[in-house]
């Protein structure tokens, strides 16, 4: 079932997610102007085609924002699915969390268009590639707990109020697998 949302709930879905450089330094963000990880500085880069890997996968986040301003949703879309086909240099963890930030962005604009389960198949692939615990991982957890929000909505405004449940049940599941991992990661960063 295919369900249009308004540009304005698109827009607020997607809060800004993306790489940028401020300062000098690399960082993706999950609030604009406010880093969240740090990822690296170009002057400590010995991998050439990890720079070019990440300049792009950050010129095409750009087109998909400046595309998502136009309300051109579709074309935002097939940007962000190109950062997804990036090549990057063998055994990078930044390209595994290019990738999973892109599958949350990407899965985000899916939803707002009424393509949920495209969208839960983009995030089940990410959280199924994913090799370590990350902010990024937790995101896609609470992408995965919105999409079941928004198949809960569905569920309910068809009539099947006990699907609804279960799926709102399993929203919160998602939800608070992303807390774990996030309570897991502030506490490796207390220790530090």
């Amino acid at each position: 079932m295919k369900t249009k949302v308004p540009f304005a709930v698109v827009a607020a879905l997607v809060v800004g997610l993306g790489v940028g450089a401020f300062g000098g330094k690399w960082l993706w963000t999950s609030h604009p102007g406010k880093p969240n990880i740090e990822l690296t500085d170009p002057a400590d880069v010995t991998d050439p085609a990890l720079m070019v890997a990440l300049s792009q996968a950050k010129n095409f986040h750009h087109k998909a924002k400046v595309y998502m301003t136009d309300g051109k949703i579709a074309d935002a879309i097939a940007s962000v699915r190109q950062i997804l086909s990036l090549r990057f240099p063998p055994g990078a963890p930044e390209a595994e969390d290019v990738r999973l930030d892109a599958r949350a962005l990407l899965a985000k604009l899916l939803a707002s268009q009424g393509q949920l389960e495209e969208a839960m198949r983009v995030v089940d692939e990410g959280l199924a590639l994913s090799t370590r615990k990350s902010f990024f991982v937790a995101n896609l957890y609470t992408v995965k707990g919105e999409i079941y929000e928004a198949l809960a909505l569905n569920a309910a405004a068809g009539g099947n109020a006990g699907n609804a449940n279960n799926l709102r049940r399993d929203a919160i599941t998602a939800f608070d697998q992303s807390i774990q991992i996030n309570e897991v990661l502030q506490k490796q960063l207390e220790d530090q």
